[in-house]
């Protein structure tokens, strides 16, 4: 795998992983945590989205390269 790829699936497994740590909002909310978590999410979504943007330009590239992953 190159090194755009390795680079890609981090950026995605991190913002995964505080797409799923999101604070359950019930009861005893925390608007202090959802704060914490909601800069955390925005900041790996933004990453990600940047370095996509930067090195996979081509739709089709992307694509390629996701089926690669899943074969």
């Amino acid at each position: 795998m190159d090194k755009k790829m390795s680079k890609c699936i981090e950026l995605m497994r991190l913002l995964v992983s505080d797409i799923q740590g999101a604070p359950f909002v019930g009861d005893d909310f925390s608007t202090e945590l959802y704060s914490i978590w909601y800069e955390h999410a925005q900041r790996d979504a933004v990453n990600a989205f940047e370095y996509l943007d930067e090195n996979f330009t081509n739709r089709e590239e992307i694509i390629k390269a996701i089926d690669s992953l899943l074969k």
